[in-house]
């Protein structure tokens, strides 16, 4: 039950409660400053959509108005387009929100704060949106958004009850709501990933299984090698992919709240859970506990302001992904081209399209994939760089991290949806990977000639002998397999009765490859589909 002079949610709000709770850190006037720390005071005139309908712009404050801003379409970053909703400042906001809701839950569920003051916050973050564009430009003042976003919530909650107000926040500190919210969506993003990585994956163990003999040339160097299949390619790509999932799926399940107060001690959180009545003995691991259950998140064994390997984990698993991903899409690039044709792109009609060239097909999927690719480590070695924290909340180091953490998610969703989109409906033509072995009449498996020619002529010699073959068929534009075949007395000395067109047939030799395929899809089949099953 609330107190005896506690007020209903019909009273009206104060205009300002320094007379109730003084001039300090969370005064009326706005004070916060850049060491993380918000306010716990309100203004009264600045609540969550408050003033100018539709807008949360409070009437009085017509100098921080501004026009609709338009948002972030992806524009000029086509792989991640249409997703960025999931992840928008308003996201950002909602998740900060969340995280302000979790932490008055949890710190009910131990008593500190009364059960009928979760009523009117909850509310409060229901029903009344943030100007986000307008806390963007305040966080100017505090070099983070959680300041002003405490002081709005605050305002809002006090409309409704300002006895609740004062639950608010109660011990936070900045870095705790905004690093809490970063992990609450990452998680959301990870779960995306994983989900564009399995279907991705079992578009390519279809390939590979379809695919396990199919026989076409394996390039080195950009050469012809040696012939290999194009389901040990695609098991290849499938490796990619499996591996790039259990990286998420690991730092989706290691993901941790933040929960340490100022400067990692939880001091005040155990203050006020002493003002409660409430012992303080375990408390710090209890409300650590309670907080990451609300979010869904892991219970970290100590605070983490300054530790920031969740940070560099997430960095290293986008990368994963996108490069993993890249390696499929740059291989399909090469397989597309036109003078190669092994493979296309699916696509409606237009899909593809050149501005000035009506003949073109443009490989426009893969080409996707790989600009996520390259763009990910740079951003990714930003996360990595975080890891050097000074003291106890590093300045400049943690506000570096919010952008490039948000843009990896999204190249990460991206490549993950469209590589699906590409396995899906990528057409083979094993006609043309068979045309195009034949292109060097055989040379392509001259390592098993030379294996072969040991024998009879010696190591040296038979490397000797395969080298002057393929320099005078080079030279002379002529088939290998028929400057071999006028080589003198070669023929006679083959053993075991083999004859030299089963040797120069490129389906003959293909080492392991079905075995190989095989393999990797026995990994795929016997793998979780996500981390519940695990």
């Amino acid at each position: 039950m609330p107190p005896a002079n506690h007020t209903t949610p019909h009273d009206p709000a104060p205009t300002d409660l320094t007379d109730l709770t003084g001039p300090a850190n969370g005064s009326a006037n706005g004070s916060g400053g850049p060491d993380g720390s918000a306010g716990t005071g309100t203004s009264g005139t600045d609540a969550l959509g408050a003033g100018t309908p539709g807008t949360g712009t409070p009437a009085s404050d017509a100098s921080d108005a501004s026009d609709t801003p338009t948002p972030d379409t992806g524009l000029l970053s086509p792989v991640r387009a249409g997703g960025e909703e999931a992840l928008s400042d308003e996201a950002w906001v909602a998740a900060m929100l969340d995280v302000e809701v979790a932490l008055a839950r949890a710190q009910a569920r131990l008593g500190v704060v009364p059960r009928w003051a979760l009523e009117p916050i909850e509310a409060a973050v229901r029903s009344r949106p943030v100007d986000v564009a307008r806390l963007a430009r305040r966080a100017r003042g505090s070099a983070n958004p959680v300041v002003d976003l405490v002081r709005t919530l605050m305002d809002a909650v006090a409309a409704q009850d300002r006895d609740a107000a004062e639950f608010v926040h109660r011990g936070g500190t900045s870095q705790d709501i905004l690093d809490s919210a970063a992990m609450l969506l990452a998680a959301r993003s990870l779960d995306r990933v994983d989900a564009g990585l399995g279907r991705t994956a079992d578009a390519l163990a279809a390939l590979a299984a379809r695919h396990a003999a199919t026989p076409m040339a394996g390039r080195t160097l950009t050469q012809h090698a040696v012939p290999v299949t194009f389901g040990l390619k695609a098991a290849g790509w499938l490796t990619l992919v499996l591996d790039a999932s259990d990286r998420v799926r690991r730092v989706r399940a290691r993901l941790p709240v933040q929960l340490g107060g100022a400067a990692g001690t939880l001091a005040a959180y155990q203050e006020y859970a002493r003002l409660a009545g409430i012992g303080t003995a375990g408390h710090a691991a209890a409300l650590t506990a309670a907080f990451a259950a609300e979010l869904g998140l892991r219970a970290p064994e100590a605070p983490w302001h300054t530790a920031r390997t969740p940070l560099a984990d997430l960095g290293w698993a986008a990368t994963a992904v996108t490069g993993g991903l890249g390696k499929f899409a740059v291989d399909v690039l090469g397989m597309a081209r036109t003078e190669v044709d092994e493979v296309a792109e699916p696509g409606p009609e237009g899909s593809g399209a050149s501005s000035a060239m009506p003949q073109k097909r443009n490989p426009v999927l893969a080409t996707l994939i790989v600009s996520a690719a390259r763009q990910a480590p740079a951003y990714s070695l930003v996360l990595a760089q975080s890891l050097l924290a000074e003291d106890e909340r590093s300045a400049g180091g943690w506000q570096s991290e919010w952008q490039p953490l948000r843009e990896l998610l999204r190249l990460a969703e991206g490549a993950a949806g469209t590589a699906a989109d590409l396995a899906g409906g990528l057409e083979i033509h094993p006609d043309r990977m068979r045309d195009n072995l034949r292109l060097t009449g055989g040379a392509v498996v001259s390592e098993r000639l030379n294996a072969v020619l040991a024998e009879p002529l010696g190591k040296a010699a038979a490397k000797r002998l395969l080298a002057e073959v393929a320099r005078e068929a080079v030279t002379g534009r002529r088939p290998f397999d028929e400057v071999l075949a006028k080589t003198p007395g070669l023929e006679s000395r083959l053993t075991g009765g083999t004859k030299l067109p089963e040797l120069l047939d490129p389906a003959n030799y293909l080492g392991a490859a079905e075995e190989l395929v095989e393999r990797v899809l026995h990994r795929h089949r016997t793998r979780a589909t996500s981390n519940a099953e695990e």
